[in-house]
């Protein structure tokens, strides 16, 4: 039977994520492998020889096609080895990164890059980030590997809509201006765009509604209505930060992030049963947790208030949340490893990133923990955690090697669009001056939708 993703829905599913949370601090996290110095050392290696030689290619900057199709492969030759003794992963799963994963986030890049050249390799990134969040989805799912015009879509409304929001700079009264018309334009409404961010934003739409019509799949207009609203109430994390309780900060967290993969999975095939809401929903909220814990500092000093940066501005150390979090995480795995589809290899990936994605948020801001706690981390990683903050320093920025090696598959290769569509005419061209007759947004409330 298909759930009904109402907001009465969300709130239960965040009622019943509170309870795993608020369970995961009572255990012990069992600490997952050990790692000694002299295998640490070993795998450190094979990372920097594997990026050094990534690097040396990508930086050649070839002439003509031939010769960056050329770049890309040999890039792609580098990586089974690097990723055999550095990340310990399997041929398989090589495989199902650089022949699954790898060319969805390339063709969503190159897509949105021909559509909008002034979007940044940072945005696309978070666009493919959620992208592959779908991709693994649609295995676990049953569904084969690849990027729909709705998952496009979806990935692409991350930076134009999601970081407008979060924006510092932006009013408040002017975002709740384009949140109430873009929840109309979420309830089917066809408003005209009054500027490039809302022609943009209503184009991604539009790339949903080419898949899923509103009157066949409700269920997917209804989760996208979910994230909207879990947005609008994450500003209030911004602008009241002072005066949210702890309990109110986890639920804007896991109503957010939950909302978020809600989305991502109701996407592959237009609807889903219970459990498959509950996978996805726990899954957003272990991902928004992790991105919680990594912008920890930029939260503390922007006055964002999570429960991370609350406990940091207390100057207390971060250790239990982040050992309440290892477990969340391996209580989700647990999840997922109950899916009676996809592979045990995708899902010891998904438990491998997960684990990652925690130590190396604790590596980059190992101040705000205890020397005890990092010894005891640093002896479950494959890495040192100086080497992990040292290499997240050099590899990021507009110079670093993720934008170069970015950079370099998005000028190899095939420049079609894998048959995606393309909205017509430019951006500017899709922006109409909006006239006194031009139809008002509805209150957030309205009972249009």
């Amino acid at each position: 039977m298909k759930e009904r993703f109402d907001w009465f829905w969300v709130e239960g599913q965040v009622t019943q994520t509170r309870a795993l949370w608020l369970d995961c601090a009572a255990c012990r996290w069992p600490g997952g492998p050990r790692f000694d110095r002299h295998e640490q050392r070993e795998r450190e290696k094979a990372y920097d020889d594997g990026l050094h030689a990534v690097e040396r290619e990508a930086r050649k900057a070839p002439r003509n096609r031939a010769e960056r199709l050329q770049a890309q492969q040999r890039v792609v030759a580098v990586f089974p080895r690097f990723a055999a003794i550095a990340l310990g992963l399997e041929g398989d799963a090589v495989h199902l990164l650089t022949e699954g994963f790898l060319p969805i986030g390339t063709q969503l890049a190159r897509w949105a890059k021909r559509y909008d050249p002034a979007l940044g390799t940072a945005d696309l990134i978070q666009a493919c980030r959620n992208a592959w969040t779908a991709s693994g989805l649609q295995e676990l799912l049953g569904q084969p590997m690849r990027l729909s015009p709705s998952i496009l879509g979806y990935s692409l409304l991350y930076p134009y809509s999601d970081n407008y929001l979060d924006h510092l700079s932006i009013a408040n009264a002017e975002k709740l201006e384009f949140s109430a018309r873009f929840r109309e334009r979420l309830c089917g409404v066809k408003l005209p765009a009054r500027n490039r961010h809302e022609a943009a934003v209503w184009a991604m739409v539009q790339l949903i509604e080419s898949e899923y019509s509103h009157e066949r799949y409700p269920q997917v207009f209804e989760c996208l209505l979910a994230i909207h609203r879990a947005q609008e109430l994450s500003i209030a994390q911004l602008k009241a930060s002072g005066d949210c309780s702890d309990e109110e900060l986890l639920r804007i967290s896991c109503a957010k992030g939950g909302t978020s993969v809600l989305a991502d999975a109701c996407l592959v095939h237009g609807g889903l049963d219970e459990e498959e809401s509950r996978l996805a929903f726990e899954w957003g909220a272990l991902l928004q947790l992790g991105d919680d814990l990594q912008d920890v500092r930029e939260d503390l000093q922007h006055g964002s208030a999570t429960l991370f940066s609350r406990v940091a501005a207390a100057g207390q150390a971060l250790d239990g949340l982040v050992m309440q979090l290892l477990n969340f995480s391996d209580r989700v795995a647990a999840r997922i490893d109950r899916s009676p589809h996809g592979s045990a290899m995708l899902k010891d990936l998904l438990r491998m990133s997960w684990r990652n994605l925690i130590l190396m948020a604790v590596a980059g801001e190992q101040e705000f923990f205890s020397r005890r706690l990092l010894a005891e981390l640093e002896a479950s990683s494959p890495f040192r955690l100086d080497f992990l903050s040292a290499r997240g320093k050099r590899y990021a920025g507009k110079q670093g090697l993720y934008s170069v090696l970015f950079d370099a598959f998005l000028e190899a290769g095939d420049k079609g669009d894998g048959g995606l569509p393309m909205p017509q005419g430019s951006l500017e061209s899709r922006v109409v001056e909006v006239s006194d007759s031009a139809p008002a947004p509805m209150a957030a409330g309205s009972s249009r939708c």
